[in-house]
């Protein structure tokens, strides 16, 4: 193998950096970019909506009330596009808030959840200058050969393949070049955008602290080393099942910026004709995964935290017809509870078992999930969820599609409770477990995932403190 090429001093890297830095990467440093875009975005709301009501004024009341919802419909199409092509902070916040049950109505998430898959990839140019610029080497020197063509653009980052000078095939993740110089700007200006947003609401939701969450959770993202140090981690927890692939990193060719890691054939997880082609049954698909998650989040603490179809596969090979793998990818968000936290949610899953009512609101307080002076609203809330879950049997014996219909309630909750409000990593945390069922009952629905898991969640329950 050819030796890898020495990382330069800090001062040639911030040298290299400054000489390839034009206007428009000054520019985006500073908000100019950013806000312009937003200025362009809210202009045009603002035309569509005058035009929109003056055609309003023509037609009947019926006509009236869909012109109006398809209007409002493209409105948030427009800023879910605006958002992907600024990428960074912004795509992040749509993703984020497209989550938020506890405080955006549905129709503004729906749009917002198309930005899981749909961002717009860079230019070549830029992605080979951060690529030298991190590894201090022309890019000829690193790798025999480099796809100009990413292979899939996200948020934060862009995915290429290449081909390291002995034969190894890689996968390349390359930072934007100017998220990490503009995220003050950006996150300066998407907490001015949300204030606007949210400005006259009387709901209770610390929005502020919500959005402190978000900016931390983004500036660990930017720093790959901490990527790549979660995957290692996940991979050695995960070692004991052969079944579970996680590609292994090369930190000689790997920064802050860029990550270079094995490269790993594979079929998306949703993808059932392609599934079926290669003769892997769902089932045992279901089962693999369904062990590995609930390692992670029941058992190891620190789990892989964006398990949308774009992160997770069964690896290509001639043997998974008979013995499928399940390749995890993309390890930017992922979480390692705090132990408060994980104490607080084992007395609640007893509050719940035992239908305390009193204790689960007091645990869910303790942990920062009830808004000053909303408990009482809080309690009722609670306690038509423990009747619905009492209406459906004992928590630990449903199935996967009762399981999934407790999901919807949970988030009937979050929408009508005023005051109550998740945590970012408790978030995080039910949105992965969601993610699961739903995914078993698309897979393989007659798979019982509740009582795959269980063996976990008691392993967790027993768990000293």
């Amino acid at each position: 193998m050819q030796p890898a090429p020495s990382a330069p001093p800090a001062s040639h890297v911030e040298r290299s950096h400054a000489a390839r830095r034009g206007p428009r990467f000054r520019l985006r440093a500073w908000g100019v970019v950013q806000c312009w875009a937003a200025l362009r975005c809210a202009l045009a709301l603002a035309v569509s909506e005058a035009w929109g009501r003056l055609g309003d004024a023509f037609v009947g009341a019926p006509r009236r009330a869909a012109r109006r919802a398809e209007r409002q419909a493209r409105h948030f199409a427009r800023i879910a596009a605006t958002l992907g092509r600024l990428k960074g902070a912004f795509a992040k916040a749509g993703q984020f808030a497209a989550l938020r049950y506890d405080v955006l109505p549905p129709e503004v998430r729906g749009s917002l959840a198309e930005l899981q898959d749909r961002v717009p990839p860079l230019p070549f140019g830029p992605v080979r200058r951060v690529v030298e610029a991190e590894l201090g080497a022309p890019l000829e020197a690193c790798f025999e050969r480099f796809d100009p063509e990413p292979i899939g653009a996200a948020s934060i980052a862009q995915v290429h393949r290449a081909r390291l000078p002995d034969g190894e095939e890689v996968a390349v993740k390359v930072q934007y070049p100017w998220l990490e110089a503009s995220l003050p700007a950006d996150l300066g200006l998407a907490r001015r955008l949300v204030a606007l947003w949210t400005r006259g609401d009387a709901g209770s939701v610390d929005r502020r602290r919500l959005f402190d969450e978000f900016a931390a959770g983004l500036r660990d993202e930017l720093d790959f080393t901490r990527e790549a140090t979660a995957a290692g981690e996940i991979a050695r927890n995960l070692a004991t099942d052969d079944r579970i692939v996680v590609p292994r990193i090369f930190p000689e060719r790997s920064s802050r910026r860029v990550l270079t890691l094995e490269y790993v054939r594979g079929i998306r997880i949703t993808d059932r004709e392609a599934l079926a082609r290669a003769g892997v049954d769902p089932t045992e698909v279901l089962g693999v995964l369904g062990r590995a998650y609930a390692k992670q989040v029941f058992v190891d603490g620190l789990f892989h935290a964006d398990p949308h179809p774009g992160n997770l596969f069964v690896v290509d090979e001639p043997e998974a017809a008979q013995r499928p793998r399940v390749l995890f990818v993309d390890f930017g968000l992922c979480r390692r509870l705090a132990p408060k936290l994980r104490s607080a949610m084992r007395r609640g899953i007893y509050a719940l078992l035992q239908r305390d009512v009193d204790t689960f609101v007091a645990e869910m307080e303790g942990i920062g999930m009830i808004a000053p002076g909303a408990a009482d609203s809080v309690h009722r809330g609670v306690s038509r969820g423990f009747e619905a879950i009492s209406a459906q049997g004992a928590a630990l014996s449903l199935g996967g599609g009762q399981v999934l219909a407790l999901k919807d309630t949970a988030k009937s909750l979050l929408e009508q409770t005023d005051g109550l409000q998740l945590p970012n990593d408790l978030l995080l945390y039910a949105k992965t477990l969601s993610y699961l069922f739903a995914l078993g009952d698309e897979l393989a629905p007659e798979v019982d995932l509740m009582k795959l898991i269980t063996p976990y969640l008691l392993q967790f329950l027993a768990t000293p403190e």
